[in-house]
């Protein structure tokens, strides 16, 4: 019968293994924050020295980097040789390589439309039952991760193929702590506040909301966050997803009446810095910066968790620019605390003992919480951590994870290219410019229908 292994024992095994546990970020049993028992209790059921695995991923650069540190947990626990790729046109290079017949045991993707084809062509392997069960357990607003990660299989047979990780927030308004506390100005926990609180700038003498749409030739994409964040916050997820794969059409009154609210905010001169003419014309990257003049030119600005990129050097967030959740009406309780976001799903390609092995890994909190206490990471698993996150704002972001009733990918994302990333856009333009909601509406499902 195999002994338990105390963690010193866990530890000077690893070293004699293979590389040496200070090849490691963090020390096994250093940091009490960690789930180091995860990492052990693993380790003991897995023994797979001697097996290959090979990962193909979007991450490059410092993301991969950053992967890699979590795969040396993954190397040392079971003594897999683990060869994680990735590809500067990763998502071509997976369907070449696949068609070819050379697949990698794992695809990690952050695209669900790639995923459905793949899945429907037979290219992965269904997690099972005990993957559901472990989202629907494990995962704040687990029903929301298991929907994402269900595909139809070539015979067109939904199932389960994937298992989120690495999550990104789009729900978030930025502010400047200091303006606010200057104006006398609070965070506003409804979306009913929200507008009093724009009107409330206005009043006296200020200006709300900093907005662009401009990013060459995707212009008009950041206009679809906004309005995939008001439907989810004016009507059921159901109705949601129903929209991005056109079971009801862009002319549906629901989707209409979000775009009208988005125009609340961007079509008022009163509301947006330069005025509405200036939305569109306005770059993605440069529209924060009024938060940040004295006095500010706009106190407000909605965008996802990426945009401190685009702050002035030095900026500090947390202290000099914080961020609060895009509220919820009050007045539609029962669509409780929805968050848009994106992220990465990983799914098996090559059905063998090490890939079986990285899934349950990836199980574990261990597996999320390296990779949390450095960057750009952020997770709904229930077990992992929250002390681990690196910094403050992390933390925050990784809460408005966990408080979600409601997990949606971006749904610009799900729809065909032609629309998501093309039609979707420029009527976004159109309608900034003060083409009619309606009308936008029908132009964008015009082209729908034309590549049914």
């Amino acid at each position: 019968m195999r002994k338990t292994l105390t963690m010193t024992a866990a530890v000077a095994i690893l070293m004699a293994s293979g590389a040496a546990a200070a090849d490691l970020k963090f020390q096994p049993g250093e940091d009490s924050k960690f789930n180091w028992q995860s990492f052990e209790d693993f380790g003991k059921a897995h023994d797979l020295k001697g097996q290959t695995l090979t990962i193909f991923g979007p991450w490059r650069g410092e993301d991969q980097t950053l992967a890699e540190s979590v795969l040396d947990y993954f190397r040392e626990a079971t003594g897999v040789d683990v060869k994680y790729s990735s590809s500067e046109n990763y998502e071509q290079q997976i369907v070449i390589d696949t068609q070819a017949g050379s697949p990698p045991d794992i695809a990690i993707l952050p695209q669900p439309g790639l995923i459905a084809d793949l899945a429907s062509k037979g290219y992965l392997v269904p997690l099972g039952e005990d993957t559901r069960d472990w989202l629907l357990e494990n995962y704040a607003a687990g029903r929301s991760w298991v929907d994402l990660s269900t595909y139809e299989d070539g015979d067109g047979k939904a199932q389960l193929f994937a298992l989120p990780y690495k999550i990104d927030v789009k729900s978030l308004v930025w502010y400047v702590p200091e303006n606010f506390e200057d104006a006398g100005y609070d965070v506003p926990k409804t979306m009913e506040d929200l507008k009093v609180l724009t009107g409330r700038i206005v009043a006296d003498g200020g200006i709300p909301w900093c907005i662009g749409l401009g990013s060459g030739g995707a212009t008009g994409w950041p206009a679809t966050d906004w309005v995939e964040d008001l439907m989810l916050r004016s009507a059921p997820p159901e109705t949601y997803d129903k929209w991005v794969t056109n079971e009801i059409p862009f002319t549906d009154p629901v989707v209409v009446g979000a775009l009208d609210e988005f125009g609340w905010f961007a079509r008022n001169d009163s509301f947006v810095d330069g005025g509405a003419a200036a939305v569109a014309s306005t770059d993605f990257r440069d529209s924060p910066k009024g938060l940040f003049t004295s006095p500010p030119k706009c106190y407000l600005h909605h965008q996802a968790s990426f945009i401190p990129s685009f702050f002035p050097e030095g900026t500090v967030v947390g202290q000099d620019a914080d961020f609060f959740y895009m509220p919820p009406y009050a007045d539609k309780p029962e669509l409780g605390n929805p968050v848009l976001g994106a992220g990465t799903l990983a799914m098996i390609m090559r059905d063998t003992p090490a890939a079986r092995a990285f899934i349950a890994f990836l199980k574990t909190p261990i597996a999320h919480e390296v990779w949390m206490a450095q960057s750009g990471f952020l997770t709904p698993f229930k077990s992992a951590s929250k002390e681990t996150y690196a910094n403050a704002p992390l933390k925050k972001q990784g809460e408005i994870l966990l408080s979600s009733t409601t997990f949606r990918f971006d749904g610009s994302d799900l729809m065909p290219g032609k629309i998501g990333a093309g039609a979707f856009w420029t009527g976004m333009v159109d309608f900034v410019g003060g083409k009619p909601a309606a009308d936008v509406a029908a132009d964008i499902q015009k082209a729908w229908d034309a590549i049914r």
